[in-house]
């Protein structure tokens, strides 16, 4: 007879403890045990399984099946997932709440042609959805509404149906009647994900989960959850500005380092194909405290505007913030100005932004930010032609980045007529004196060249 137990399970790392306690010692989030029942069931050595026949092939003889993607009616979806949905995948879409996942889902399950859809939701009732469909676009696919939670009937639901994309509105909703614990638990998500995973890979059917995040901007649920589908993307940007980015997390098949970009409007979201200088304000006028970086993202490259203000501090401990950008990078930048260039900011507030409210990941960026630091400092204007691409060491030499070809042909196309660069940077662009490089090789050598 199976044994039941209560146990507490952190929802962050699926850490388990007897007891409940504050601080998880595995993972170190605090308040985060929830009990749960567990039932153990006693195993038998003497219970085997065979596999069916024919289970084992040789890699090559394995043929791949020529429809083996669902296109995406979006070419910036199908750019981030490496050419469309896999039949027989799991995809998990993660964003912050209002961010626009149920509208990105929405919008690809109705413009879908010659496609079933089969639309789960946990969150919203049928004439709910009807509504948000109305207010988007029209309808121009088959697509079938399904509100339920329970993941029994969901599967029913599924065979009934008969879709050929199934999409979850929101895997932290659905639950397993098997299972003591309520929705949303670790146990809860990761079991009901198994049973897709299961399904999917048997049934070659698509499914599209969307996740809930957390406070620290991870996908709520074990970390299982992401180990356990084939495809995590996150929808990320500020929900003051109109632009999202679209970016993959993890793809079993393409890609990591290409990004989406999405408009936000009254009826949904439009595709950017060409973002450009999207993230650069259309009336540039020339301020302290503002340099422009080339950040290359995949197969593109995205002009970005580096906001920083230094200011004297009226408290006696000063102020470090930064947003878009890794607080702890910028505290290394600030004591290389400090030690390198001899300026003292230990008295003074220092904010970095990020225009736009994108996030920014590439070290390339270093460069622009110490120049930014430094036209706010001294209160000088950078020319606003001028782009700066650059790793910076904590010996305040100036590194190559990855790509420069590519980003220096998006910044002679957007009008950037003044660049620098690193002095040991490799390139293989013709007639470089068009694009005005500056060869630099530490930041002692960028104030003199920055302002004239």
């Amino acid at each position: 007879m199976a044994k039941t137990k209560t146990v507490f399970v952190c929802q962050n790392c699926a850490y388990k403890s007897p007891k409940w306690i504050g601080k998880c010692p595995s993972c170190n989030s605090w308040n985060s045990f929830v009990e749960e029942l567990e039932t153990q069931e006693k195993a038998s050595l003497k219970k085997t399984a065979k596999i069916s026949p024919g289970s084992i092939k040789k890699l090559e003889n394995i043929s791949q099946k020529q429809n083996g993607r669902l296109t995406a009616p979006f070419s910036e979806l199908n750019r981030v997932l490496g050419g469309g949905i896999v039949q027989g995948s799991l995809v998990l879409l993660g964003g912050e709440p209002g961010i626009g996942k149920s509208t990105l889902v929405l919008q690809t399950a109705l413009k879908l042609t010659n496609t079933t859809v089969l639309y789960v939701s946990g969150e919203e009732s049928p004439e709910q959805i009807k509504m948000r469909a109305d207010r988007i676009c029209k309808p121009e696919s088959n697509i079938y509404i399904l509100s339920e939670i329970n993941i029994h009937k969901i599967l029913d639901g599924i065979c009934e149906a008969k879709p050929d994309l199934v999409i979850i509105d929101s895997i932290q909703t659905i639950f397993d009647e098997d299972l003591s614990s309520s929705p949303g638990t670790v146990s809860q998500v990761r079991a009901c994900t198994q049973i897709f995973q299961e399904y999917a890979k048997k049934n070659q059917l698509s499914f599209l989960l969307i996740g809930h995040i957390n406070k620290d901007g991870n996908i709520a649920g074990p970390m299982a959850l992401e180990h356990i589908v084939d495809v995590v993307i996150q929808f990320e940007g500020d929900n003051n500005n109109y632009f999202r980015l679209l970016r993959a997390k993890k793809n079993r098949y393409g890609s990591t380092a290409e990004i989406g970009v999405f408009e936000m409007t009254n009826t949904g979201l439009n595709e950017i194909p060409d973002p450009g200088m999207l993230l650069l304000p259309d009336d540039i006028t020339d301020m302290s405290g503002i340099a422009i970086a080339a950040m290359n993202e995949g197969a593109r490259t995205l002009m970005l505007e580096i906001q920083a203000l230094a200011t004297t501090s009226v408290y006696s401990a000063p102020q470090r913030t930064a947003t878009g950008f890794d607080i702890r990078r910028l505290h290394m930048l600030l004591a290389v100005v400090e030690k390198r260039l001899g300026i003292r900011l230990g008295q003074k507030d220092v904010f970095l932004n990020i225009a736009g409210g994108i996030k920014v990941n590439d070290t390339g960026v270093d460069l622009a930010v110490i120049a930014a630091l430094l036209s706010s400092v001294f209160d000088k204007v950078i020319h606003r032609n001028t782009c700066l691409m650059g790793e910076v060491s904590l010996s305040g030499q100036i590194r190559p980045v990855p790509n420069i070809d590519q980003r220096l042909l998006e910044v002679k196309r957007m009008g950037f007529n003044k660049v620098f660069i690193s002095k040991f940077q490799k390139t293989s662009i013709k007639n470089e004196k068009d694009f005005n490089i500056l060869k630099i090789e530490k930041v002692n050598n960028l104030s003199p060249l920055l302002f004239d």
